[in-house]
């Protein structure tokens, strides 16, 4: 019996000193929806890369779209451009008082999201679709992020010569907030809100989104 466990724990490790993969397991939906939060408050310190940009972009080419017209463009922002940004967006409309995000805490790296086609509800499903996946991919490379739709249309279009019309933004980096979800009842208010530096966010239990 005592030479079978040497025997094992011999062959555990030469497969550990072979380099042998130890496979983790993959993320859940789950798991990545529950930190898919928006952050509004990042690590000035970190950039983004490109070709993490560039993959989050990617999952453009497998996400539905209606009638599979796939009518949205985007634009990669850097860190050597976010400053174009910048002065033009706004983060938190319900906690405008903060004026987020705070000195220190911006975001280097952006999406521009455009459309080659007038807004639709269609377009606007596309929309969704696309920004609720790009973040789900930020989140499983370790990035965070936010849609922002409170910006100046008119001066992103033209501080990057952009051919079609902006229609959302999402800011992408390493996100330093911390975020907690609290359950709502009926009748409660669904505003997020901040207290002793966390971000609390309300969301509605699954009897109350239930139609009986």
């Amino acid at each position: 019996m005592a030479d079978n466990y040497l025997e094992r724990k011999m062959e555990e490790y030469r497969e550990r000193a072979a380099g042998a993969a130890v496979r983790k397991p993959a993320a859940t939906l789950a798991w990545l929806l529950a930190r898919n939060r928006s952050h509004r408050g990042y690590d000035s310190g970190f950039v983004v890369r490109e070709d993490q940009l560039m993959r989050i972009i990617g999952v453009n080419t497998l996400v539905a779209s209606v009638r599979n017209r796939q009518v949205l463009r985007f634009r990669p922002v850097l860190a050597d451009e976010a400053c174009k940004v910048l002065p033009h967006i706004q983060l938190g409309g319900a906690l405008a008082e903060l004026r987020l995000p705070l000195p220190g805490t911006e975001p280097n790296a952006f999406i521009i999201c455009c459309a080659t086609v007038e807004e639709s509800p269609a377009v606007g499903m596309d929309l969704g679709i696309a920004a609720q996946s790009m973040l789900l991919q930020a989140v499983e490379i370790g990035l965070n992020g936010v849609c922002i739709g409170s910006f100046d249309r008119e001066e992103i279009r033209r501080e990057f010569a952009l051919e079609f019309e902006p229609l959302l933004i999402l800011a992408i980096g390493r996100g330093i907030e911390r975020i907690e979800l609290i359950e709502a009842g009926r009748g409660e208010s669904l505003d997020y809100y901040r207290r002793g530096g966390v971000h609390y966010v309300p969301k509605l239990g699954l009897e109350e989104l239930l139609l009986k």
